[in-house]
C-alpha cells in the first residue's frame, strides 16, 4: 500500500517552487507601438537578460530593448534545479570527447565565468540565495566508484560520503568544491531584470516576436502584444529563445525539447535534517546515465528532479506537458529509496519544463543576415551559468570581434541536425532505452549507443 507521504505528490502544487513567490515582480507593460533600438534582445530568460546587461556594460550609450513573450524567467530559467555550474560543455566527459584539444581552455573560461557571475551578484546587489557549496557526485552502483575516483574532485569512500549526506544507496562520492553554486533561479532572473533596468534597458513582457526580416540597413522584428502587431527596427538582434521556435527557421532542426520533471518537499525539520546530515549543503547528482539532481532550497526543502527526460512526438512545447503523473510517481518512489529516513516527508510542489537539447549536448552559436543577428541555443541543461558565457559570445559575434571566445572550435562549429519525424522520435526513444539498459548493465553501452559514439552523437551524463 502506498504511504500518504509517498503519494503526496498528487496534491502538490503544480508550479515551480521558485515561481510561487510573493516577491515576483508585477508584469511589465507590453510593447504597444512601433519603435527603434540599437540592440533588440528576444527572450527574457537567462540568455536574454545576461545579453542585455552585458551589452549596456560594454556600451552604456547603446539603446537596448528586451522583449519576452510571457514573463521574465517564467520558462526554463524559473523551473530548473538552481545549479549554477562552471561547465560550458555539459560536463567534463562530453567536453573532452568533443573538444579535447581546447578543453582546458573551456574549463578555465567556465571557472572565470562562474567567478564573474558571483562578482555581478555582489555588484548589483542581487539576492538569489547564492551558495558556492560545490557539487557532490555520488556512486549508487559499484561500477561507478572507480569513475568517481578518477573525477576532478575530492574522492570520498562510502563512509566519508555518508558523513556528508547519509543515504544507504551511496557507495562513494566526488566533491568538487569550486565548480558549482546553488541559487534561486527565479530570483536571479528577477534580479538581472532589475539590474538591466537600472542601466537603462527597456523590458517589455507579454510581447511575442513572430517574424524577422531585413529592411535596408535594419533588422525588423514583428511582435504581437495583445493590442495587435507592431514592429521593432534594430541595428542588431540577439536571439535568446532557446527551446521555443526560433525566428530563424534554418536553426530549428538542430533543437528538440526534452521535458524534465521535479518534485520539492515540504521544509525539513531540524530533526529530519539531522537524520540525513547535509550540513555543507552541496548540490548532488548521481552517476547514472538517467540521473537525479537534488539540493536543499533556502527553506530547507529538498528539490528532487531529473532521471526521466521525456520527448513528445512532434517536438512541440505545450503547457499540458508540464505535468506527468507517471514521472512524478517514479520520482517519489526513488526519493523514498534514497532517503528512507524521510518516509514521513511530504511533497509540496511538482512541475516540469522543456530543455533545449542538441546532438552535441552543449550550446552552439551562429549569426544571420550579414552578422546583424546572432543566436545561441542547445544548452541541454547546465544553462544557469553558461548562458552568461553564451551572451558574451553573441555580443562578440554582433560586434564582429575576434576574441578568445569566438576563436573556439566550440563556437565556430555546430552540431548535426536531428532527422525529421518519425525518425527523430524513434531515434530518441531508442537512445533512452539503451541508456537505461546501460545503467542496468554496469554502464556497458550496447551496439546502438556505440554507433552513436562513433558518429559523434553519443551521450552520457
Amino acid at each position: 500500500m502506498t504511504s500518504p507521504a509517498l503519494d503526496s505528490w498528487r496534491t502538490a502544487r503544480p508550479i515551480s517552487v521558485w515561481l510561487d513567490n510573493s516577491q515576483r515582480p508585477p508584469v511589465r507593460p507590453a510593447l504597444e507601438r512601433d519603435t527603434r533600438t540599437d540592440l533588440l534582445v528576444v527572450g527574457g530568460g537567462f540568455t536574454g537578460l545576461w545579453t542585455a546587461l552585458l551589452a549596456k556594460e560594454r556600451d552604456p550609450d547603446r539603446d537596448v530593448l528586451l522583449i519576452e513573450g510571457e514573463r521574465v524567467g517564467w520558462a526554463a530559467s524559473g523551473r530548473n534545479g538552481g545549479f549554477c555550474a562552471a561547465s560550458l560543455t555539459h560536463g567534463e566527459s562530453n567536453g573532452r570527447e568533443r573538444f579535447g584539444t581546447e578543453y582546458e581552455t573551456l574549463h578555465r573560461l567556465g571557472l572565470e565565468n562562474l567567478d564573474q557571475i558571483e562578482e555581478a551578484l555582489i555588484r548589483y546587489g542581487i539576492d538569489c540565495g547564492w551558495e558556492r557549496t560545490g557539487e557532490l557526485d555520488v556512486a549508487t552502483e559499484p561500477y561507478q566508484v572507480d569513475q568517481l575516483r578518477a573525477a576532478d574532485g575530492e574522492f570520498l569512500d562510502a563512509e566519508a560520503v555518508r558523513r556528508e549526506v547519509d543515504s544507504p544507496t551511496y557507495l562513494a562520492g566526488s566533491w568538487n568544491r569550486r565548480n558549482t553554486a546553488i541559487l534561486d533561479p527565479a530570483r536571479l532572473a528577477w534580479g538581472l531584470a532589475k539590474a538591466c533596468e537600472t542601466l537603462g534597458v527597456r523590458i517589455c513582457e507579454t510581447t511575442r516576436a513572430t517574424a524577422l526580416d531585413r529592411d535596408g540597413g535594419d533588422v525588423v522584428v514583428t511582435v504581437e502584444p495583445a493590442a495587435g502587431s507592431v514592429r521593432v527596427r534594430a541595428k542588431r538582434v540577439a536571439l535568446g529563445t532557446n527551446v521555443f521556435p526560433n525566428l530563424l527557421r534554418r536553426v530549428r532542426p538542430f533543437i528538440v525539447p526534452v521535458y524534465d520533471y521535479v518534485l520539492a518537499t515540504e521544509p525539513l525539520t531540524v530533526a529530519q535534517l539531522k537524520a540525513i546530515g547535509w550540513r555543507n549543503r552541496q548540490g548532488i547528482g548521481d552517476s547514472a546515465n538517467q540521473f537525479h539532481y537534488y539540493r536543499l532550497t533556502p527553506e530547507n526543502r529538498i528539490l528532487w528532479g531529473g532521471y526521466d527526460a521525456v520527448y513528445y512526438f512532434g517536438g512541440s512545447v505545450k503547457p499540458r506537458y508540464d505535468q506527468r503523473s507517471a514521472t512524478f510517481e517514479l520520482l517519489a518512489r526513488q526519493f523514498a529509496e534514497t532517503f528512507p529516513q524521510l518516509a514521513e516527508v511530504r511533497f509540496d510542489y511538482r512541475w516540469g519544463g522543456a530543455i533545449d537539447t542538441c546532438t552535441r549536448f552543449c550550446a552552439f552559436y551562429g549569426t544571420a543576415l550579414g552578422g546583424q543577428v546572432s543566436y545561441v541555443l542547445g544548452y541541454t541543461g547546465l544553462g544557469v551559468g553558461s548562458t552568461r558565457f553564451g551572451a558574451n559570445v553573441m555580443l562578440d559575434l554582433l560586434a564582429g570581434q575576434a576574441t578568445e571566445r569566438t576563436e573556439l572550435e566550440m563556437v565556430r562549429s555546430r552540431p548535426l541536425p536531428f532527422p525529421p519525424e518519425p525518425v527523430k522520435y524513434a531515434g530518441i526513444q531508442m537512445t533512452r532505452r539503451s541508456l537505461a539498459k546501460a545503467d542496468r548493465n554496469e554502464g556497458h553501452r550496447d551496439v546502438f549507443l556505440r554507433t552513436l559514439d562513433r558518429l559523434g552523437l553519443g551521450f552520457d551524463s
